[in-house]
């Protein structure tokens, strides 16, 4: 073997190694609380009545246990909707994804799509307080949860986190989407077959004011195929601010949020180097 090959396969094998200690991007807990079986709900204290058969979720706002400054809006309350996102202002049961940099609606969303959890081999939404490395946090979890209507052959599994940073200053937070699984991107009544095409899914977050500067989404919102398990874009795979593929950090400070362009994770990067390796070795002989 050649000096060079010698070295690409020893980078390779040392981030093989990186790759296999990291932890799955979900951090456990944060289930204290679920909004049941439903489909467009927002969870309600008492229970909802599934809005799709005729009833409405009025929506109980949610503690969130400190107080958080986002984009100049203040909050330490939240609605918890099923379908992939937390509101500030009011519930949200829109089921089609809209764009979230031209929204009025004040919402941090890591995958707004068409969530449905009623059928019983689906995971349903649960959300509690817990903590993140070292720092109280708030999390949502949708852990293996179906699409619209009914349907669980795809599932997927994420969630969100808000962790506390006023040890920076008043009001400072974090925000932290995580995925560990996307297996589809579209609900039966967004234009989508088998959970695919369609409207797709967004991920991303807005004020609601429409000012510059006050919402992002991540790259790959609203194309088809993007987001998914092997996508150009997969949410999996890639990560942001972090060092874990599937985690997504955001850093909210003195009322903005920094924001980048989402990295190739450690198992994309050992993909790359394995075909530079092989390219290599057959070329030099």
């Amino acid at each position: 073997m050649y000096p060079l090959q010698k070295t690409l396969f020893a980078t390779a094998a040392l981030t093989l190694s990186a790759s296999l200690s990291f932890a799955a991007a979900i951090v456990p807990g944060f289930n204290t609380t679920t909004d049941g079986r439903n489909d467009d709900g927002t969870f309600t204290t008492g229970g909802c009545n599934n809005p799709s058969n005729g009833g409405t979720c009025a929506g109980t706002p949610v503690p969130v246990g400190f107080n958080l400054n986002f984009f100049g809006v203040n909050f330490n309350t939240l609605f918890v909707n099923t379908n992939g996102n937390v509101t500030m202002a009011a519930p949200l049961s829109t089921f089609t994804p809209f764009g979230l940099t031209a929204t009025n609606s004040q919402i941090i969303a890591p995958y707004f799509a068409d969530v449905d959890t009623r059928n019983s081999s689906s995971g349903v939404t649960t959300f509690g307080n817990g903590l993140f490395n070292g720092f109280n946090a708030f999390g949502v979890n949708w852990i293996n949860v179906g699409y619209y209507a009914q349907h669980v052959d795809k599932t997927n599994s994420f969630q969100l986190l808000l962790v506390d940073r006023t040890d920076t200053g008043a009001g400072n937070f974090d925000i932290v989407f995580n995925y560990d699984n996307v297996g589809w991107e579209t609900g039966d009544q967004s234009g989508g077959s088998g959970g695919l095409g369609g409207d797709s899914a967004r991920a991303g977050f807005s004020n609601g004011s429409g000012l510059p500067g006050t919402s992002f989404e991540l790259t790959g919102s609203a194309v088809n195929g993007a987001f998914l398990n092997g996508g150009p874009d997969a949410l999996t795979t890639h990560d942001l601010n972090s060092n874990v593929p599937g985690r997504y950090v955001f850093e909210a400070r003195n009322g903005a949020i920094s924001t980048g362009a989402p990295e190739p994770g450690t198992l994309a990067m050992l993909a790359g180097a394995a075909v530079l390796f092989l390219g290599l070795r057959r070329r030099v002989r």
